[in-house]
């Protein structure tokens, strides 16, 4: 039988982040990467079916970047960052940003867009499930370098008990 970690996530590195990595861009990579999140959702507290929709909006995102920012080239960097936030002013409860960042070229923020739902046929629902998963979809690019910033808050009847 597996014992839960009571404890919560404990507080973030001097750096201020709960998890960082640095991967290439090789799909490959992807289960390694959803195994991390999936272990991380669970001991920040979300529910099975939060850490599922975080962990697939980082998956469809990642491989969002693989495919257009990168051209399906598989050894340019990525960078994956996870912190704690406090809660919105609205809310009680943290939340975990996850913060992609690129070095492919800079992206039309209009093209942020996923196609029409009744259209039928395959691809282009990514945004969609990522927009439907996640509190907060950001996209800026700074310097040399796009940022892609997901968050998620917790439910308060979820929240983990670490300060």
């Amino acid at each position: 039988m597996r014992q839960r970690d009571s404890t919560g996530v404990s507080p973030a590195s001097n750096d201020g982040f709960l998890l960082k990595l640095e991967l290439h861009s090789d799909p490959q990579l992807l289960t390694v990467v959803r195994g991390a999140l999936e272990r991380l959702t669970e001991v920040f507290g979300f529910s099975p079916p939060d850490r599922r929709s975080v962990t697939r909006a980082v998956d469809e995102a990642l491989t969002n970047i693989m495919r257009h920012c990168y051209n399906g080239r598989t050894d340019q960097p990525i960078e994956l960052y996870c912190s704690r936030v406090p809660p919105r002013p609205s809310q009680v409860a943290d939340g975990l940003e996850i913060l992609l960042c690129d070095q492919g070229p800079a992206v039309d923020p209009a093209k942020f867009r996923g196609r029409r739902l009744d259209e039928i046929k395959p691809g282009g629902l990514g945004l969609h499930f990522i927009r439907q998963s996640m509190d907060t979809v950001e996209y800026q690019r700074s310097g040399n370098t796009n940022q892609f910033r997901l968050v998620k808050y917790l439910q308060p009847m979820t929240q983990s008990r670490t300060p």
